[in-house]
């Protein structure tokens, strides 16, 4: 027991000293920022399906009827270069609040599916027409970057926005005359998501006529690093 105490005890007392070293340390903090403006090259149609019943069988069978439906009118239109997923699957006792006493009235089986194409692709139209012909389903269309283009970019957003700290840091040194800068520590700011720059529903798209182009603004992509020097 002796044994374990001691290693334990000399940690806790090298802790404090170890801190006040660090804070004797001489930093200087710099931010360092880059940012790429791209296009768009994504499109994604999002459906939300449910479907409520006395019997957990009866929820079940009759979504997935509605799912392989689509997926039937997708295949039917011939439709190039698209993936249909189905995600976030969940069965749930269908429970109802009514002045303020709670009561089960059979069960609600949910289901996301998303149809994912490119933002260019010219059979958008033919999309939204089997979407259409599947029966009653609400969507929302919205565009954005594929997760294949954010990785590729990744490396050259970090490089740069390295650079440009490197950059700030090198001037603030020569300015004021600091000898021996070098790098302390280098913290990542979490990778930022843009939300979809355009976005409609079903309603607005039927409404649009048969040739469906859509013109998107430029998303950017950024990236924020923190790079502390001493000297």
């Amino acid at each position: 027991m002796k044994r374990i105490l001691i290693p334990i005890f000399a940690i806790l007392l090298a802790a404090p000293v170890f801190a006040q070293q660090i804070q004797q340390v001489p930093i200087i903090e710099v931010e360092g920022y880059a940012e790429r403006k791209i296009a768009a090259d994504e499109a994604i149609f999002s459906i939300n399906l449910e479907e409520k019943a006395m019997k957990v069988n009866d929820a079940v069978n009759v979504l997935n009827k509605k799912t392989q439906t689509l997926a039937d009118a997708l295949k039917k239109a011939r439709i190039k270069d698209y993936k249909l997923v189905a995600d976030n699957y969940s069965v749930d006792v269908n429970r109802i609040y009514q002045n303020g006493v709670s009561s089960d009235n059979g069960y609600v089986a949910r289901q996301n599916l998303r149809i994912v194409t490119s933002a260019t692709n010219e059979d958008l139209q033919k999309i939204v027409d089997a979407i259409g012909e599947a029966g009653d389903m609400s969507y929302n269309l919205h565009f954005g970057i594929s997760e294949a283009t954010r990785k590729s970019l990744e490396d050259a957003l970090l490089t740069d926005a390295l650079k440009d700290a490197e950059s700030r840091a090198m001037l603030i040194g020569n300015t004021l005359a600091l000898r021996g800068l070098r790098v302390f520590s280098v913290t990542l700011e979490p990778n930022y998501r843009p939300q979809p720059m355009y976005g409609m529903n079903a309603k607005v798209a039927m409404a649009e006529s048969s040739d469906m182009l859509i013109e998107t603004d430029d998303q950017t992509l950024t990236k924020r690093v923190y790079v502390k020097y001493t000297y």
